[in-house]
């Protein structure tokens, strides 16, 4: 049998114009979804903010492992706001999402400088 015909044939189908743009549309459609698929925390993120910065004021400097108890205690108020948005708890994974967010949220603030504890007072 000689194969190389067929080849031939299914490489010129697989080249028309018709398969390379239903190719094109499937990649489109697949890059559309993947983009659309933004993590939990980016719809919250005003909130982290507030909580960023609620929990710097609320937890004192001289607060053993204050960094794990600020986290946490903006992680507890996010997930609050979360639950009364949605209607449920956050699951394991849209926690572990609004935990990744916090931290950047709180990098992004204490990068820029607006993790301002208080303002400063006159005296």
């Amino acid at each position: 049998m000689d194969f190389s015909g067929i080849w031939q044939v299914i490489w010129n189908v697989l080249n028309s114009p018709a398969v390379i743009a239903v190719l094109a549309g499937g990649m489109l459609w697949l890059l559309n979804r993947l983009y659309a698929a933004k993590p939990a925390w980016q719809a919250f993120e005003g909130t982290i903010i507030a909580a960023v910065k609620w929990a710097e004021k609320e937890i004192p400097d001289d607060t053993p492992n204050k960094a794990l108890n600020r986290l946490n205690a903006a992680l507890n108020y996010v997930t609050k706001v979360y639950e009364q948005a949605r209607g449920k708890p956050a699951d394991s994974k849209v926690q572990t999402e609004l935990r990744e967010g916090i931290q950047i949220v709180h990098a992004e603030l204490e990068a820029s400088g607006n993790l301002d504890k208080a303002a400063p007072t006159e005296g």
